[in-house]
């Protein structure tokens, strides 16, 4: 939509031109104009609505937005391996290590243990065989997603600041180290909204073994509002808690307990300055009024054939649960959500990828509940014609060491110096491999891309400019790939 404003084109979510607000900004002068750019929220959280019953509404943040330019991709569906999985065990084939096992050399390392100079190597501990026309190397831990290898876009030479889990985490689904920042699907439903006002717009679903370090920052909204924060799905049962209306209470009843309730809210907000957390409030009341409706059909597995069941690994111990989460997300990609986090990984120790002291229990057990599931979604996709629109993202928040981090055993430490992630769909060239590591994995050494040039790519796939949008907070211009912004990787695109 035009921004009514000015003369251009860009969708008014990007704040081209001049907002009240900025305007207010950069008139005022001094601390003056830093006191009204906190005061001042953006217009349309505030503006009123009225709906086909006469109720009063505030407008729903999450309405459809005109991307910039043309998207290739339509929704996200992002595969966490919490824990950080050792990219030269998984996709990063390094045939130097296999003769090096066991020896002690020089290789500077940085990882929980501190700064290293020197470290035992541990060979890769499984063969890689190719795969598809492209021929990709690929270890035996993934046969099924090896059979996709046609379809997915690896990037070899990924690189990040921290290699700390809670702060390496942040990074990865924020931009920054810090909490209290808007993670990646925030910033996709602000700049995109949602096409489906009965379910979010976007979706996090977590590992049965328990939640990633620092819970819920991983999926908030930051400074933006509420509404644009991460809701958690459940793949078997209630698919919400608490989302089933009390008992004895009709829809009827609770629809006019609702209106009595944004009329109030919607006369308060009239009264306010700023009122985008009440607007967010009042939407999310709706929200949930909707999915008690729409959010168990979504969720009803039992609607599948059992031809795609079995593509995803329902009734096997090992994958079920994963299985389950991803066909619930493609089954949330027809239906329009935007942006679906999946975690594979919680807890602690073997029950996430961070294998410190066994790689090959580790890594076979997360490998094992997960393999089938990713590549029954990637086919399910394609058959259905629904990959060229949907971004499938692979990874964790760093990658292991080629050393043992203990005189004894297998296990890694933690590596931010280079790491794999992958993609597949979404206008994504299949078959190919960007960048690289040095011959031991240890650090990115050609064509390196920051967690930001991720980022950029994901937002580029959608129609999203990430050096154009913007959020404005404390005086700035707020971006998901920072203030100095940052490019996509263009090999895989």
């Amino acid at each position: 939509m035009p921004c009514p404003d000015c003369s251009s084109d860009r969708p008014r979510t990007q704040f081209c031109g001049r907002t009240r607000r900025e305007l207010f900004w950069e008139l005022g002068g001094g601390f003056m104009s830093v006191a009204l750019a906190g005061l001042l929220d953006d217009a349309f959280f505030s503006r009123q609505a009225y709906a086909a019953d006469g109720a009063t509404r505030l407008t729903n943040p999450l309405a459809p937005r005109s991307p910039h330019f043309a998207s290739k991709a339509r929704s996200v569906i992002f595969l966490f391996m919490y824990g950080g999985p050792s990219h030269v065990d998984t996709f990063d084939y390094k045939p130097k290590l296999y003769g090096l096992d066991g020896k002690t050399i020089q290789v500077k390392t940085f990882g929980r243990g501190g700064h290293k100079n020197e470290g035992r190597v541990v060979g890769p501990k499984w063969g890689f065989k190719p795969y598809g026309r492209c021929g990709k190397l690929i270890s035996d831990l993934f046969p099924h997603i090896g059979s996709c290898a046609d379809d997915i876009a690896f990037i070899h030479s990924m690189y990040a600041e921290s290699p700390i889990h809670g702060s390496a985490m942040l990074m990865m689904n924020s931009g920054r180290l810090l909490s209290g920042h808007p993670c990646l699907g925030s910033w996709v439903n602000y700049g995109l909204g949602t096409t489906n006002e009965n379910l979010p717009g976007f979706v996090v679903m977590l590992d049965s073994k328990g939640g990633p370090i620092s819970g819920a920052k991983n999926w908030s909204s930051g400074y933006m509002p509420a509404s644009f924060q991460g809701v958690q799905l459940r793949a078997k049962g209630s698919p919400i808690l608490d989302l089933e209306p009390p008992e004895g209470m009709s829809p009827r009843v609770q629809r006019r307990l609702l209106d009595r309730l944004a009329a109030a809210n919607v006369e308060h907000a009239a009264r306010r300055v700023s009122s985008s957390t009440l607007a967010a409030r009042i939407a999310s009341f709706e929200l949930a009024f909707n999915m008690q409706v729409h959010a168990p059909e979504a969720v009803d597995l039992s609607r599948e054939s059992e031809r795609t069941k079995a593509l995803y690994g329902f009734g096997e111990p090992r994958t079920d649960d994963f299985g389950r989460k991803c066909l619930l997300a493609r089954r949330l990609v027809e239906r329009g959500v935007r942006f679906i986090q999946i975690y594979s990984g919680g807890g602690h120790n073997d029950d996430n990828w961070d294998a410190h002291s066994d790689i090959v229990k580790n890594h076979e057990l997360h490998a094992g509940e997960t393999d089938l599931p990713i590549a029954g979604l990637i086919k399910d996709l394609k058959q259905r014609g629904l990959l060229d629109s949907t971004l499938i993202v692979w990874g964790g928040e760093f990658g292991r060491q080629p050393t043992a981090e203990y005189a004894q055993g297998t296990g890694r430490d933690h590596n931010a110096y280079g790491f794999t992630m992958w993609m597949a769909g979404g206008g994504v060239k299949g078959g190919v491999s960007a960048g690289e590591t040095d011959e031991l994995g240890s650090a990115a050494v050609e064509d390196r891309f920051h967690v930001k040039n991720l980022h950029a790519t994901i937002l580029t796939q959608l129609g999203l400019d990430p050096n154009r949008l913007t959020y404005f907070h404390n005086g700035l211009d707020q971006k998901l790939v920072g203030v100095e912004g940052a490019e996509p990787i263009r090999q895989v695109i």
